[in-house]
């Protein structure tokens, strides 16, 4: 393979690939903020939940599917903006991406029926596929091998951060003021985000396409099934995700008697510490040289604290506070392998695959987690949270075995 020439953002002077700066930590700050705000919308509509069951009537199969439209919306167009990454850069598709998240959302806001909510929402979803696979780049094109779990364990850290703020104030402005004002809250910050990445983020330097060697510009699916196992493994682990994120607020409610804000709390409590658990596990596989063994082990811990909670639930004689702690648990390990797998993922595909890839990625955990909303809605009400706890743990163990034995990376010859 010929010297690699690397381009710099318009007025950026190349620099070193293994050297982080001060530069990089806030254009992943950035990156992050943006990533957290779409996420507000995507995962923070499923607080919109107990209004929609309580305040209109809907039952939970049905609130489920209005709440899960974002999701559906976001599937959509994951491969078209990681199509358009790869084309034209991280920085004009966040830009985009946010502005028309903003709108959208606020349009779901200002809306009256259920119809019109459903769609609004649906293309705030849409819209906030962009912050995916464009966020996701910009940690791997400006950080180095050595650091990039930790990187991508901060920008990770952002879906939970956003479905935090969410847990936070959503559920209580719906009760207290309307579905409106709740809507209010990720509009709100997709603006604020878009300002912050015209400001900070710039396009990472990556190779000319006529300088790099027919390996990193080849199909990566074509050789080998190394990224379809990767997608599997975050397919079957996004389920317990979707359980928890979902309905850990209605749980605590309705079968727990727990208030709406105190509720809150607690989502709020495991939404930060899962973001700080992708942290976690970020830094260790840095350390480890490896993400595909601590991948197995979050799959492991994941299925282990989903048979638990179901045992605490289905035992009425154990103290409530040890089945809240084992949701809690799995809320925070449900959440601990996105950063790896999209770390894992991005660097096996390279430089000019890795949007889609990343779209593609986003695409099957987003699938999964709009049928598995509805889904646990349906199996709550017929066979009670014991048996949607079992469920989770059941697909979460079958993600052990597909995990790839051994990392592997863009030089794939």
């Amino acid at each position: 393979m010929s010297p690699t020439r690397i381009r710099g953002p318009r007025g950026v002077a190349p620099r070193r690939r293994d050297v982080v700066t001060g530069r990089h930590w806030v254009v992943l700050g950035a990156s992050a903020a943006a990533a957290a705000a779409s996420s507000t919308i995507v995962m923070g509509a499923a607080y919109l939940l107990p209004a929609l069951h309580t305040g209109r009537g809907l039952s939970l199969a049905q609130a489920g599917l209005v709440v899960a439209t974002p999701q559906v919306g976001i599937l959509t167009a994951l491969l078209a903006w990681g199509w358009l990454v790869d084309r034209v850069g991280e920085r004009l598709v966040l830009l985009l991406g946010l502005a028309l998240t903003a709108l959208a959302t606020g349009a779901a806001a200002l809306s009256g029926g259920l119809g019109a909510l459903s769609a609004w929402l649906f293309l705030a979803g849409a819209a906030a596929a962009s912050t995916n696979s464009a966020s996701g780049r910009v940690v791997i094109g400006w950080f180095p091998p050595r650091g990039r779990g930790l990187a991508m364990g901060v920008r990770q850290m952002s879906t939970p951060l956003g479905a935090a703020l969410g847990a936070l104030t959503m559920p209580v402005l719906a009760r207290d003021h309307g579905l409106g004002a709740a809507l209010a809250v990720p509009a709100a910050a997709c603006a604020g985000a878009a300002l912050l990445v015209a400001f900070v983020v710039a396009d990472p330097p990556r190779p000319q396409r006529g300088d790099a060697g027919d390996v990193l510009v080849a199909n990566p699916y074509r050789a080998s099934g190394y990224l379809a196992r990767i997608h599997g493994v975050s397919v079957l682990l996004v389920v317990p995700q979707a359980l928890m994120s979902a309905y850990l607020l209605v749980w605590l409610m309705t079968a727990q008697g727990w208030g709406a804000v105190a509720a809150g709390l607690v989502v709020t409590a495991g939404q930060v510490l899962g973001a700080v658990g992708r942290i976690v596990v970020g830094a260790w596989s840095d350390r480890a040289g490896s993400r595909m063994r601590p991948l197995r082990l979050v799959a492991l811990a994941a299925a282990g604290c989903a048979i638990l909670l179901a045992l605490a639930e289905a035992t009425p004689a154990l103290p409530r506070a040890i089945a809240i702690v084992l949701a809690v648990a799995l809320t925070v390990v449900s959440v601990a392998d996105n950063g790896l797998a999209f770390t894992a993922v991005a660097e096996y595909a390279g430089p000019f695959w890795s949007g889609r890839a990343l779209g593609a990625q986003n695409t099957s955990q987003f699938l999964a987690m709009a049928a598995a909303t509805p889904a646990f809605g349906w199996l709550v009400e017929r066979h009670g949270y014991v048996g949607a706890f079992a469920v989770a743990a059941v697909v979460a163990g079958l993600a052990v075995p597909l995990v790839p034995r051994a990392d592997r990376h863009a030089e794939r010859a």
